[in-house]
């Protein structure tokens, strides 16, 4: 079963018949936000709101622990993570999609693993490649069928947050090799390895980072940019879970 965490910009998902809201309470505390459990079309989807219901929550004060296993419990095999991100490289402007295959953690203090405390033996899960390719290729597929304004490699920098980045941390962010900037992929896409959940994510381009346009970046324009793209990321999600 299918599973969206959505991010800024996509707190709901439309059409959905909603079976359920699930107030979870994990081993880790409670999770962002109710879980919707729905019906898409007649497939039954899960939906969370990675900020909270309303949006709340700053991106390092994200229970990612609560959250993937609360989804797990209810039944997830595959997570849609839905990302609101910053261009690095120029070709991905504002309302560019992006499939990212590799990331970058720059975050730090952030509770990144179930594998802590009162453990049997030490675990390390194997990260080399952090997002599943099944369902990456499977995303790539639906995405490459309704918009020519995607790209379907690239490497997501996950940043502390909340602030928006300095150009001097873009500009080493970008000799570090990535072409997309966030706040939310880490510690999500190891957790979600670390409890046997393919993840992937499909990243909206809001705004482009600091450095790589004259202009300052404003919430207004990235405002407009979530307007103007998540109605293509809310269709390429759909036509996901439904085929």
């Amino acid at each position: 079963m299918y599973a969206v965490i959505g991010g800024t910009g996509l707190a709901e998902l439309d059409g959905l018949e909603v079976i359920n809201r699930h107030q979870m309470v994990t081993p880790w505390g409670e999770p962002s936000a109710p879980i919707v459990e729905a019906r898409l079309e007649g497939k039954v989807v899960l939906f969370l709101a990675r900020h909270g219901q309303p949006h709340r929550f700053p991106p390092h004060r994200v229970n990612y622990r609560a959250n993937l296993w609360a989804l797990r419990d209810l039944g997830a095999t595959s997570i849609i993570a839905v990302n609101a991100v910053g261009g690095i490289d120029p070709a991905m402007g504002p309302t560019h999609i992006n499939i990212p295959d590799q990331l970058i953690d720059y975050s730090h203090g952030r509770a990144g693993t179930y594998f802590e405390d009162d453990l049997e033996h030490v675990t390390h899960i194997d990260f080399s490649y952090p997002y599943d390719e099944k369902l990456r290729e499977e995303l790539i597929r639906h995405t490459s069928a309704l918009t020519q304004n995607f790209s379907g490699k690239g490497v997501y920098g996950c940043t502390q947050g909340p602030r928006l980045e300095t150009v001097a941390e873009i500009r080493r962010m970008s000799q570090d090799g990535c072409h997309i900037v966030g706040m939310t992929g880490m510690p999500e896409a190891a957790l979600a390895r670390e409890i046997d959940l393919a993840y992937a994510c499909i990243a909206l381009v809001v705004n482009p980072a600091a450095g790589v346009s004259d202009q300052v970046i404003t919430m207004d324009e990235i405002n407009e940019a979530i307007e103007n793209g998540m109605g293509m990321v809310k269709r390429i999600v759909r036509s996901l879970i439904v085929a």
